[in-house]
């Protein structure tokens, strides 16, 4: 009931999640639909946002048919995307980001 009663409040306010994952966690975030990677990003911290590169992605889908990260970069389903990626539902990112020191 939980479960369900979560998804149609995300459905209603036009919201979906994106994982991040080390070795000692795995995160969700919750963005807006249409959210761009920068400013998914900027949820986790600012100086994400500021100094983003690029946004590593694969799909929760892929990783559980294939089974590891290793498995979806082999099988070309781990890509690259830049600033203008649209942030799908269940994709799991990591970012790369330099933010350098001002004087």
């Amino acid at each position: 009931m939980i479960p369900k009663i979560i998804r149609t409040g995300y459905s209603c306010l036009d919201l979906i999640y994106y994982f991040t994952a080390g070795p000692d966690e795995v995160r969700c975030w919750t963005v807006r639909i249409g959210t761009k990677a920068p400013q998914a990003a900027g949820v986790i911290h600012t100086d994400f946002e500021k100094g983003f590169i690029c946004a590593e992605v694969m799909k929760y889908v892929d990783l559980m048919e294939l089974g590891s990260e290793g498995a979806c970069k082999s099988e070309g389903k781990y890509r690259q995307q830049g600033k203008e990626y649209v942030v799908d539902d269940g994709d799991i990112i990591l970012f790369r980001f330099n933010v350098s020191k001002g004087k």
